[in-house]
Parts: structure tokens; C-alpha cells; sequence
């Protein structure tokens, strides 16, 4: 049975939607069975549909965070991208210059896709993944965090 909501509509199995803010253009999609998701994950789901740029800006801040540990997620994206077959894409898709070149990256990093799942609405369950890339149309790797519905992180993994 299909539950309708004021921001999805009709919720089947799969919505998707194009987002733009900023310069970014970002597909964000909905995967829920209906029988097994409440309003109330609706609507958080809806909340961060519409707080994309600052969940965007937060993850952002986990990834910085992250610079120090040389086996993290966030370290292992850069050096790959910024130091792989693709290095010269990448270089050039840095859009900004502070002397820092992670930094710079991470700044520079493209929001590609966000998939909500408010069937998972519990403490330590995927309930977003944020897909980032550095020149996501031209480099397959991508940095990937995944948040609850509390929006702390579950997981961030680096897939090639």
C-alpha cells in the first residue's frame, strides 16, 4: 500500500529529484518501501532535502577532521585522485587556492547524489548517504558518508 506525503507525494518504492543550490546540481533519491517508513521519517527526510547545503557544510568539516589519520577515508579519496591517473583532472578542478591542496579539494568537491533510505530511521542506521566527487563527470571515485537520522555519521568509506 502507498502512503502519500506533503513533500514526496505518493511514496512507492523510488522518488528522485534534481537540487540545485549554489552551483552544484545534485540528484537526490528516496528508496523506501511504503509499508515499512513512517511520517515522521518523511518528514526528516523532507528536512534534509531542503538542509542540503548545511549538512553539506558539516561533512565537509568531518572531512577536514580527518586529514590528520593518513589511512582515512578522506586521506586514501585525496591521495588517489590527486595522485593517480586522473591527477591532471583533478588538479584542475580545484577552484580554489589557499596553499592547502586537501584543503583546497575538499572545498572543491562536488555534492553528486544523495540517497535517503527513511526506512532506516534508527540511533546508528544508514539513514543518507552523501556522494561527493572531484570532477564527478570525468572521475569515478568517490567519497561517500553515510548519516543517521540524527544526521551523526555512520560511515564514510572511499569507493573507486
Amino acid at each position: 500500500m502507498a502512503i502519500e506525503h506533503d513533500y514526496f507525494g505518493l511514496i512507492g518504492d523510488y522518488w528522485a529529484e534534481r537540487k540545485e543550490y549554489g552551483d552544484q546540481d545534485v540528484e537526490v533519491v528516496l528508496d523506501a518501501d511504503s509499508d515499512d517508513v513512517s511520517s515522521a521519517s518523511l518528514d526528516a527526510a523532507a528536512t534534509m532535502v531542503g538542509e542540503l547545503e548545511l549538512i553539506d557544510d558539516e561533512l565537509r568539516g568531518v572531512f577536514v577532521g580527518q586529514l590528520d589519520s593518513g589511512s582515512s577515508p578522506v586521506s586514501l579519496f585525496l591521495r588517489s585522485v590527486l595522485g593517480g591517473d586522473d591527477a591532471d583532472v583533478a588538479g584542475d578542478a580545484i577552484t580554489r587556492d589557499s596553499g592547502d591542496r586537501d584543503i583546497d579539494a575538499l572545498r572543491s568537491l562536488s555534492l553528486v547524489r544523495v540517497d535517503l533510505r527513511p526506512d532506516a530511521d534508527g540511533d546508528g542506521e544508514t539513514f543518507a548517504e552523501f556522494e561527493f566527487g572531484l570532477a564527478p563527470e570525468d572521475i569515478d571515485s568517490r567519497l561517500v558518508a553515510s548519516i543517521d537520522i540524527h544526521r551523526d555519521m555512520v560511515d564514510l568509506r572511499f569507493d573507486a
